[in-house]
């Protein structure tokens, strides 16, 4: 692991099969100089928290399309605590009404971005929630 770069998982939970949005994303993310774990599609909450804390992230980015918000961060949200990782910031996208939302973000959930919206909000969101991190990596840079 690079010391400083911000490491990000970006996972596709239950059964939506739509990953062009994550991928982008993930693409976004690693042109912005963040380390990035693209988990694919199908996964279960389960795998993505394992995933997460094998990889040593400091965030998971959930895409999901498929309507299943309300049970899938949650359920991370849950599992992370279990495994008594639950520094790890939670975000996410996709089709989410605001009520929903709302409650999500009430829950604990640190994000959500709607399609559509810059993937530069996302960089600069990832960046000041690790601003710490950032500043190492650049401290890093400058004096190598």
């Amino acid at each position: 692991m690079a010391k400083g770069k911000i490491r990000v998982l970006i996972g596709k939970p239950g059964l939506d099969g739509h990953d062009r949005g994550a991928k982008i994303i993930a693409r976004a993310l690693r042109d912005a100089g963040m380390e990035v774990v693209y988990t694919g599609l199908h996964r279960s909450p389960e795998e993505i928290v394992e995933t997460a804390i094998q990889e040593d992230v400091d965030a998971i980015g959930l895409s999901i399309l498929s309507g299943a918000h309300m049970t899938l961060f949650p359920r991370i949200m849950e599992l992370l605590r279990a495994q008594s990782a639950d520094d790890i910031l939670l975000f996410g996208g996709g089709i989410i009404p605001d009520e929903d939302r709302e409650f999500l973000l009430k829950q604990g959930v640190s994000e959500i971005f709607v399609p559509g919206g810059a993937t530069q909000r996302t960089i600069e969101f990832l960046k000041r929630k690790f601003e710490d991190k950032v500043a190492k990596q650049e401290q890093a840079s400058a004096s190598s």
